[in-house]
């Protein structure tokens, strides 16, 4: 017999809480930052940068952020 499991993608991740978007600033610039739904990251603009967010919490680590184009 054959296992005919398959296995699941990634299930959606939950949302970040958007009073915590209203307090958290990129920890290098001190600027404001925006949660791009479809990449799951707070991304801060003025530093190039998308910080991962990881089960709802977001990873504010320049070394865990990813460079982005301006």
């Amino acid at each position: 017999m054959s296992d005919t499991h398959t296995v699941s993608e990634n299930p959606p991740q939950p949302p970040v809480d958007p009073r915590l978007l209203e307090i958290l600033v990129c920890p290098l610039t001190k600027g404001p930052l925006e949660y791009d739904r479809a990449n799951n990251e707070l991304v801060s603009r003025m530093a190039g940068l998308a910080y991962p967010v990881r089960d709802g919490i977001p990873i504010m680590l320049p070394e865990e952020a990813r460079k982005i184009d301006a």
